[in-house]
């Protein structure tokens, strides 16, 4: 016998009604608003393969572009929909994203050379064993120069995956470095030298104490501030003449790598006022190939004899015929300038010419007698010792180091006794007025003032920038 009840559809509870009518509706909603699984499918990826910000953009920007394709309008809602982190997780549970295995780089060690390191105590501190050291500098006959180590260098390791030396690279300077790279027969060394830009550079002061350290604070380096008074001391004498208020400009070569500045070449043109008066110079090099300095009319800044042959010195007694000798104790002619300096300052040639004595004489200790020409000699007495190569018989150049301070001889204390003599007769050094050398050829003179006269321009145009913005 069958029941009416044993027909009838299974009865549910009316909450799981409920529940299925619920998930019907959605996934209707979810077909009119994403008709393309592919969109999604799209979106979904780019989601799990992120790797960086940039990338970041141009997926989002692709995932727009699909959007879009859809024929919504940019305005639409549905561009902004967000599927929600639930949707997200589902999809990332259903279709996990390939794992791709990370691709191991070099481990990269930087170590500074401390007091007492060697190379084996420094492959040490990154973990390498003592037979590397052995290894590399076997490796390249040049690869020694990596056991010249000097306190504060850095070196920088290279370690491979496996943990053994892939390379090794230090900086020597600002231009130079060298490396060590691994290869199937050992290690390849390499230098690397550094080519720097080479540029003009300005530097205006004004002296409001000694010359180095007001130079010092405008700029210059003391290599150029000594290149300055060499370029001037034929006019000026650094040793009696600086006054405070005086003033310099000078235009130099400086040589500049990735932005930092490593080093000057020479000075280009630079002006000097002393006492009120301006003395200018620009460094010229003919078609010869040979560089002097001139005035910005061509005439020759090197005159016979350069005006004092120690730099930055102090006179401590002048050219006097009844002076009182400190040791003698009478009075007796001081035919020559003292100039006291600290010992072992070196002592210049005031021009060329001939060495008639390297040797001991007197009271004057150890003493350099040179011969100019057929009228000029002079005298440099109380050294300490004589500058290699500075030999009687021998030849020397004007500036060229022929000696130190020191106080042999009849001295009280480290200074240089310098005499000058014309004809055979001595005079006052300080007094006497230096022959001219050559000015600048007649058939380079054209040359030489499209080069000066820019250069000249250049220093007026600087410092009047430089006062201007001083009074703002």
């Amino acid at each position: 016998m069958t029941t009416e009840s044993s027909k009838a559809p299974p009865l549910y509870p009316k909450t799981h009604l409920l529940a299925a009518s619920g998930i019907a509706a959605l996934l209707s909603l979810a077909l009119l608003v994403f008709p393309s699984s592919d969109v999604e499918a799209k979106k979904t990826t780019l989601s799990l393969e992120l790797e960086s910000p940039a990338e970041q953009l141009t997926q989002d920007q692709d995932a727009a572009d699909a959007v879009q394709a859809t024929n919504e309008p940019a305005t639409s809602p549905f561009a902004q929909i967000d599927n929600g982190a639930e949707d997200t997780q589902e999809t990332a549970q259903a279709e996990p994203a390939p794992i791709v295995e990370e691709k191991k780089s070099a481990s990269h060690r930087e170590v500074i050379v401390a007091k007492g390191d060697t190379l084996s105590t420094l492959f040490a501190k990154v973990g390498l064993p003592t037979t590397s050291v052995h290894e590399i500098l076997a490796s390249d006959k040049q690869a020694k120069q990596f056991s010249q180590l000097k306190h504060g260098q850095k070196l920088e390791f290279e370690l491979s995956p496996d943990g053994q030396l892939s390379n090794l690279h230090s900086k020597l300077n600002d231009l130079e470095s060298i490396s060590l790279t691994k290869n199937d027969k050992g290690y390849t060394f390499n230098r690397i030298t550094a080519k720097p830009t080479v540029h003009s550079a300005y530097v205006h002061g004004v002296i409001n104490s000694s010359l180095s350290q007001s130079a010092a604070r405008a700029g210059l380096s003391h290599s150029l501030t000594m290149d300055m008074a060499s370029v001037f001391g034929y006019d000026v004498d650094f040793a009696q003449d600086i006054r405070l208020g005086d003033e310099f400009d000078v235009i130099y070569e400086q040589k500049v790598v990735n932005g930092k500045a490593v080093g000057n070449g020479p000075i280009l043109s630079a002006r000097f006022t002393n006492r009120g008066k301006t003395y200018t110079a620009v460094r010229y090099t003919n078609k010869q190939g040979n560089s002097s300095y001139y005035t910005a009319d061509g005439n020759s800044m090197r005159k016979a004899f350069i005006r004092t042959p120690v730099d930055f010195a102090r006179i401590s007694s002048k050219f006097s015929m009844g002076r009182k000798h400190p040791i003698l104790n009478k009075i007796r002619a001081h035919k020559g300038v003292d100039y006291a300096a600290p010992r072992g300052t070196p002592i210049k040639a005031a021009g060329d010419g001939k060495v008639l004595l390297a040797g001991r004489r007197g009271g004057y200790g150890n003493t350099v007698i040179i011969q100019h020409g057929n009228t000029y000699t002079t005298l440099y007495g109380h050294m300490q010792g004589f500058a290699k190569g500075v030999k009687t018989g021998g030849t020397v150049k004007q500036g060229q180091v022929i000696g130190y301070i020191g106080t042999t001889g009849l001295s009280t204390g480290p200074h240089l006794h310098y005499e000058f003599q014309v004809n055979g007769v001595h005079v006052d050094p300080l007094g006497q007025k230096l022959p001219m050398a050559d000015p600048i050829a007649k058939a380079e003179r054209a040359r030489f003032l499209a080069q000066s006269q820019p250069l000249m321009a250049r220093m007026e145009q600087e410092k009047a920038t430089l006062l201007a913005s001083s009074k703002r």
